[in-house]
């Protein structure tokens, strides 16, 4: 393990002890309030008989308790590592907020021990001195956080009810294990995570981005195996094939009960959240979508409390009324201070939003829900300043977008066979100037120089798109009027003069715009947004020539908006 990624507890020493209630890791850390009975680094066996490693947090009963896991490659002694302190400093969460006991962006023991529940963190397959080699995000983790379930339900401290919370890779792993339906899987809370590897993390929109991958290859997964090599897969299998398919859960058989935590912001793990919620087959399950980044909304009191309130009710029996609690609660934003939060719907996007066509007029360059009669194009050189083009729509009332925006284009290629098209919906105040946020608490110098272009998880920008055009065709089974999706197993480059129709999927919003203010909508040929996060490699678009938007008569651009109902 590298020095910045070894917490005080990373140590391997087996063996049980009691950490009295006021016992603090390090003195910066929240104090524990109660009494905690430390198992570390306890030996299980998964079903190919692999060895691992588990921390357990439990209370200092004789009385059985349920119990929550967090799975993910982050060692499970990493809360006091530098480089946990360090993220959290960059966000701004202080480090007190916290015990240092929890995993990696998972439940912290201080909390959920004195409230009468464990914590399970294990160290999963070839991390830190657990044996075997390590997957990315894959269908083996769902079988192995299955074999970790069932043996954390047979233990003597344990009532046998496991449940699973966490971000990020810990969300993702929620999808793959209850896909498993492991039988003491009693309930989920995936607070942000893709749920496809595909799709999401390697080949958003078709394009080889692996910025992210490679950090996560390089940058965890630290142990004795051997490491799954992701980048050398995605140049191996650039299209759709069975490696890939086994990086997407059987949404079909995620049916306990879950709660689900998105945002709009979250550009790694936005539209894989909202995939999720839309395609598992949960009857009991509920969506909030908050408005700041994942880390802060985690470990936010009053999200803590409502994430107890949903567990004590499916976990412990409780009769809390939970139930009671809006299926939907969703945000809207208005990026000037007044962003509403909590809304309650029974269903996302609400019933009383009507999707609109606003065509593209080459001409005005304007937004217009009446379709333009004469055919303009719309070009720019992808080798000039500017490479891109923009078409405006102002609103004479208050409107709110609350849902799923897509592009529908015509386009054409010229001097190139491809296109690589980056697409933007920005919100611009009443003079025209871009509407930004922070997603964080911290809005310091760092974070202004982090963002001012990348670092796109830490301040929000409006909602984007992408494709690249030889992998439009559309999956007829998945794509619905409002969410395109596309197979990505095979390519259809373009010939000379050939007009393209595409669909591209923009992330879904909750953005509010008042009297006189626009929605200003760009194509392009680079990344108007930059990379998810500071200090990873951004990807370039593969692009050449002209690109031709066409728009007008019987080549009708439009973008489709969410617009709800007044």
């Amino acid at each position: 393990m590298p020095a910045g990624r070894t917490g005080l507890l990373t140590p391997f020493e087996p063996g049980t002890r009691t950490l009295e209630a006021g016992f603090q890791v390090a003195p910066q850390f929240k104090p524990l309030p109660v009494d905690v009975v430390f198992d570390k680094d306890v030996a299980m066996t998964l079903r190919d008989g692999v060895t691992i490693h588990i921390d357990v947090f439990r209370p200092a009963t004789t009385d059985e308790v349920p119990v929550i896991m967090a799975y993910s490659p982050y060692g499970k002694a990493q809360g006091t590592s530098m480089s946990v302190m360090g993220v959290f400093g960059l966000v701004g969460v202080p480090n007190s907020a916290v015990s240092g006991l929890e995993k990696f962006e998972a439940a912290d023991p201080a909390y959920w021990v004195a409230q009468g529940y464990a914590i399970a963190n294990p160290d999963i397959r070839g991390v830190v001195d657990s044996d075997g080699d390590s997957v990315l995000w894959d269908r083996q983790d769902g079988r192995d956080a299955y074999d970790i379930i069932e043996w954390l339900a047979e233990q003597e401290w344990s009532n046998g009810k496991v449940a699973m919370s966490g971000t990020s890779y810990l969300a993702v792993a929620q999808w793959f294990a209850a896909s498993e339906q492991p039988p003491h899987l009693i309930a989920i809370n995936p607070w942000e995570g893709v749920s496809d590897v595909y799709r999401d993390l390697v080949m958003r929109g078709g394009m080889p981005d692996t910025g992210f991958a490679r950090q996560l290859q390089e940058g965890s997964f630290f142990g004795k195996g051997q490491k799954e090599d992701i980048l050398a897969e995605v140049d191996a299998y650039p299209l759709i094939n069975e490696l890939w398919e086994n990086k997407i859960p059987a949404f079909e058989k995620i049916t306990v009960p879950a709660y689900v935590v998105a945002s709009y912001s979250n550009t790694l793990h936005t539209a894989g959240t909202f995939r999720a919620w839309r395609r598992m087959a949960s009857e009991q399950k509920w969506l909030r979508i908050h408005n700041s980044q994942e880390w802060p909304d985690y470990y936010d009191e009053a999200n803590v409390e409502d994430l107890r309130r949903f567990f004590d009710h499916f976990v412990k029996g409780e009769d809390n009324g939970w139930e009671t609690t809006p299926r939907v609660r969703y945000s809207v934003l208005d990026l000037e201070g007044g962003d509403e939060v909590a809304v309650a719907a029974d269903q996302f996007p609400p019933t009383e939003v009507a999707l609109t066509k606003f065509f593209l007029d080459g001409r005005t360059r304007v937004l217009s829900t009446d379709a333009p009669a004469e055919r303009v194009p719309a070009v720019y050189t992808v080798a000039a300043n500017p490479n891109a083009v923009s078409f405006l729509a102002t609103f004479d009332s208050e409107t709110v977008l609350v849902g799923y925006p897509k592009a529908h284009l015509l386009v054409e290629a010229r001097d190139a066979d491809d296109m690589d098209l980056f697409v933007l919906m920005q919100k611009l105040g009443a003079h025209g100037t871009p509407l930004e946020a922070f997603t964080t608490p911290n809005h310091g110098a760092m974070i202004h120089d982090l963002t001012d272009h990348g670092a796109t998880i830490l301040k929000y920008k409006g909602s984007d798109g992408r494709l690249r055009v030889s992998t439009r065709h559309l999956d007829e089974t998945l794509s619905t009027v409002d969410v395109p999706a596309h197979t990505f197993d095979r390519v259809e480059k373009l010939e000379p003069g050939q007009i393209a129709e595409i669909e591209i999927d923009l992330f879904p919003v909750g953005l509010k715009f008042y009297p006189g203010e626009q929605l200003r909508f760009i194509i392009s040929s680079r990344n108007l947004l930059g990379t998810l996060m500071p200090a990873i490699q951004e990807y370039a678009g593969a692009n050449s020539g002209q690109h031709v938007i066409h728009t007008g008569g019987e080549h009708a651009s439009y973008l489709q908006l969410p617009v709800q109902k007044a």
